[in-house]
């Protein structure tokens, strides 16, 4: 691991939010490289120190002087002093856009002038038949009724993985099904 990114990850470090794979990396940063080290220090006392301070609270008539000078000042002077600015689009900005517009409808005619010109394709015409219907290779009701309609993928391909097991597990004869 290098300085730049110890550095990158040194808050999720601190934090103890990294993997153990990835905190054990920062160790052995921290071991080896001292410029990292007092950093690390330096952080850590920060912490300890804002840590340490003091919880401030408001006097309890904090409220009360707000809301008296919220009220003084008024609503209106509030608005006043954030007034939007008018959106107003520049020369340059309108010039760019103008020349977007163009350069996209100069691609759309080159690109229907291009296909315009070529020759329809000659296709040989298309012959459907019905193929012969041929018996499944194993008609066997057991297997059939245990065929799940209406599912998605992934339990079908579960089920078509285990196939091999009820095939394994049946005695196909023409009329009977037994299982073992």
């Amino acid at each position: 691991m290098d300085c730049r990114q110890f550095r990158s990850m040194h808050v999720a470090y601190v934090d103890d939010l990294l993997s153990g794979i990835e905190m054990r990396e920062m160790r052995r940063h921290l071991n080896t490289c001292p410029r990292c080290s007092r950093m690390d220090t330096a952080v850590r006392r920060s912490l300890m120190l804002v840590r340490s301070l003091p919880n401030i609270e408001p006097s309890p008539e904090f409220m009360a002087r707000l809301n008296a000078r919220l009220e003084a000042i008024g609503p209106s002077a509030a608005i006043d002093r954030v007034s939007p600015r008018p959106y107003l689009p520049s020369l340059a900005a309108f010039a760019a856009l103008a020349a977007g517009v163009a350069a996209v409808a100069f691609i759309a005619a080159q690109t229907n002038h291009h296909f315009a010109t070529q020759a329809p394709a000659e296709l040989p015409p298309v012959v459907a038949s019905i193929p012969d219907a041929t018996p499944a290779p194993v008609a066997n009701a057991a297997f059939v009724a245990s065929v799940p309609t209406g599912m998605p993928v992934w339990p079908a391909m579960l089920m078509v993985g285990q196939a091999p097991m009820h095939f394994a597990s049946m005695d196909f004869r023409d009329d009977q099904v037994s299982t073992r």
